[in-house]
């Protein structure tokens, strides 16, 4: 069915069977995004699983293209994917993708503990998080004792920044649409920067992104909702980041900050601030989302892992589809296990960021 099709009792049953995982309430999980994801994109479906007396078993969530290649909702932003499965569904890979009539199911962020799909993984990937479970002060603790001078530098960058500009205010739930504006737009800036691809610049990705920011949902109630926290000095915003959470999880999603500000690392002020507001809300874990970082190394206390790769039905199309992703996939994998390799292609993504501002 279509995601706008899910009724009450769909969203009851998927819920319970997230919560029979026992896996982090990652908010790209829930419903909601998949819902959200529904309303931009036409090829998102929603498989129904039901298993004896029609009682429902399990939900899989997918794009489907025009040939049946399939994609994880929300592909290319969605920065946690799989079915939600009872542990009696019943089922194979090959069995669920001829059910939904695709050729093949592409992820780049399988979430951990997806047994279906997991031997179809190419590669792993480590998902830094920042754990706050037992409260900010236990994290800025350990922040102390295993990063001190990472520490002491950003909180004095912070008082300098007070200092010299005005009046450090923080909001960690900003409802402001114009600060949704200016975030997107240093994160456009930053995007053609470094050389890569502006992801606003797809009308799905903004849309998308507006709509999660509107529905707000209590901090009490379970499922997916936008949140904007906002670094303001002097009532001049300075820092941005625009995430999705759970009740228990903040997934961190698009942070950004004002390259007039560089010196005083924004950004990191921002992060600590989340954090300790984010646990002041009853959040237990910020997942700050696949790829190296040095400020996620610096923030960490630890890391989930996902997966990517894709699991192809056998035929002809299976073949079409590796002739044409696998070559694509295994020089992105070649690079990005050489550091030194990595580090001539970052090089020169910064040389097409600056050509494009000229």
């Amino acid at each position: 069915m279509r995601p706008g099709e899910l009724d009450a009792g769909h969203i009851e049953r998927w819920r319970e069977l997230r919560a029979l995982s026992g896996a982090p309430a990652n908010p790209f999980m829930e419903p909601e995004f998949t819902r959200a994801v529904g309303r931009v994109r036409p090829g998102a479906r929603v498989a129904v699983v039901e298993g004896a007396g029609e009682a429902v078993v399990g939900f899989f969530p997918y794009e489907r293209g025009p040939l049946g290649q399939g994609r994880a909702i929300g592909f290319g932003v969605s920065d946690c994917q799989g079915p939600v499965l009872s542990p009696e569904h019943g089922l194979t890979a090959v069995e669920l993708l001829r059910a939904c009539s695709l050729t093949s199911w592409e992820f780049d962020n399988l979430e951990a503990g997806q047994v279906l799909f997991a031997p179809d993984a190419t590669e792993e990937f480590d998902s830094p998080v920042i754990d706050i479970g037992q409260g900010y002060a236990a994290y800025e603790s350990a922040l102390r004792a295993g990063s001190p001078k990472f520490f002491r530098t950003t909180t004095a960058k912070e008082r300098r920044l007070a200092r010299q500009a005005g009046e450090v205010r923080f909001v960690f739930d900003e409802r402001d649409p114009a600060a949704l504006r200016t975030l997107m737009g240093w994160k456009s800036a930053q995007y053609r920067r470094t050389g890569r691809r502006d992801r606003f610049a797809k009308e799905w990705i903004s849309v998308l992104v507006r709509q999660l920011a509107a529905d707000h949902t209590p901090d009490s109630a379970p499922g997916c909702s936008g949140v904007l926290s906002v670094l303001y000095v002097a009532d001049r915003p300075v820092a941005a980041h625009f995430g999705l959470r759970s009740r228990t999880v903040l997934s961190c999603w698009f942070p950004a900050y004002d390259t007039d500000f560089a010196k005083y690392s924004p950004g990191l002020i921002l992060h600590l601030r989340m954090a300790e507001a984010a646990a002041g809300a009853g959040i237990g874990l910020l997942d700050l989302g696949r790829g190296a970082a040095e400020y996620k190394d610096a923030l960490k206390t630890g890391n989930l892992r996902v997966h990517e790769g894709a699991s192809v039905r056998p035929g002809p199309r299976a073949a079409l589809y590796r002739l044409g992703r696998e070559p694509s996939r295994r020089a992105h994998s070649f690079v990005r296990n050489r550091p030194k390799l990595a580090g001539y292609a970052q090089r020169a993504l910064n040389q097409v960021g600056r050509l494009r501002d000229r």
